[in-house]
């Protein structure tokens, strides 16, 4: 069986937590297949909100420990998908 994860991660200060947020996706670069960043931007304003969609592959355990080491950072919150592929 085949798994895929789909964290959604939002950062609610990017300035104060892109560090630390970079260094744990870092960490775990193996785990991840697509990594999307989005964040609000005009000639007016930069959010310092942001978005980071993530599409991981491997085994669930591994994915347990990237999200928990993200959740010990603060200031983000994780929603996550989860899809069980089963081939004949």
């Amino acid at each position: 069986m085949k798994h895929t994860m789909i964290l959604g991660i939002l950062v609610f200060d990017r300035i104060k937590e892109a560090g630390k947020t970079q260094k744990v996706l870092s960490k775990h670069a193996p785990l991840i297949r697509t990594r999307l960043g989005f964040h609000e931007l005009s000639e007016a304003v930069c959010s310092r909100m942001g978005t980071i969609l993530l599409v991981l592959e491997g085994q669930p355990e591994s994915w347990e420990v990237l999200e928990k080491e993200l959740a010990e950072i603060g200031g983000i919150e994780i929603q996550k998908m989860k899809f069980d592929h089963l081939f004949k």
